[in-house]
């Protein structure tokens, strides 16, 4: 990574925080650095690894689900869910995208909100980093455990997403300013359903509305939630990629999917059902 590109980051200054230490980070040469000493390298692919030694137990995804999420998005099948993201972002000035993955949401974001704002999509995955960093010129792009910290400055970010990811209740409200929002993105029962078990997918857990009622219990208030759902329809190819794009990626084989796409869809599109909650709370 040349020197010139690692500069870039300078937007990012005000941001970011040392894994390590907490301290302020900023670009010399083709790092980031603290004022202690602390030095992480810009990958020539654009992004920053901001784990630390310890590592993590966690699971990220690998590179061909990346890629068969990115086919999803180049084929405008989850554009209903993108556009109610963004729509919630257009006064946003810093926003952060916690579990992004390839960062399609945190780019609609960054265009909703205009020409000022930045943004920082943190995600576990080298893969999703790699997607990310590419997808919008005013989108950073950091590898980060969602569960060890925040590499994020305290009180920093208006917006926070949280889209189909894990969710940090109290490192939200850490890096959120008082009154910024957190935009949360939870499928109900119905999302995929027609095709969630012929393709070997998972189901929608049960309690996830009482889950997020206790993230947002102790910090947060003024909640809004908007249910958005949509047709989406699959041909064979895409079929595969929607199941391995999550967790059945991690334990059936494309062929596997293939398969099942093969006998679910007989040669015919399969249409299916967007259904999720878009809930936007404000911090106290």
């Amino acid at each position: 990574m040349s020197d010139s590109a690692g500069s870039r980051w300078n937007a990012a200054a005000d941001l970011l925080a040392c894994p390590i230490c907490a301290g302020a980070l900023g670009p010399v040469g083709a790092s980031l650095r603290c004022a202690t000493g602390h030095s992480f390298d810009v990958a020539r692919q654009g992004y920053v690894s901001l784990l630390t030694g310890k590592g993590t137990n966690h699971r990220s995804d690998t590179a061909d689900m990346v890629a068969a999420r990115g086919r999803i998005f180049d084929a405008g099948l989850y554009l209903p869910i993108t556009a109610a993201v963004a729509a919630e972002c257009r006064d946003a000035s810093v926003i952060l995208d916690a579990g992004g993955g390839p960062g399609q949401y945190l780019a609609a974001a960054l265009d909703a909100a205009g020409d000022s704002a930045v943004g920082v999509g943190l995600d576990l995955s080298r893969y999703c980093a790699r997607s990310a960093a590419k997808r919008h010129p005013r989108g950073f792009s950091v590898v980060a455990d969602l569960w060890a910290g925040l590499p994020i400055r305290d009180g920093v970010a208006d917006t926070v997403l949280s889209v189909f990811a894990p969710r940090n209740p109290a490192e939200t409200a850490r890096v959120l300013a008082p009154g910024g929002r957190w935009v949360v993105v939870t499928p109900e029962p119905g999302h995929l359903a027609e095709i969630v078990e012929p393709m070997h997918m998972l189901s929608v857990r049960e309690g996830k509305s009482a889950r997020l009622a206790h993230d947002l219990a102790a910090d947060f208030d003024d909640v809004t939630a908007t249910r958005v759902t949509a047709e989406a329809v699959f041909d064979e190819d895409r079929l595969v990629d929607v199941a391995a794009m999550g967790p059945a990626g991690f334990h059936r084989s494309r062929d596997e999917l293939a398969t099942a796409a093969a006998e679910l869809s007989a040669g015919d599109p399969v249409p299916a059902t967007l259904d999720v909650t878009v809930t936007v709370a404000r911090r106290r």
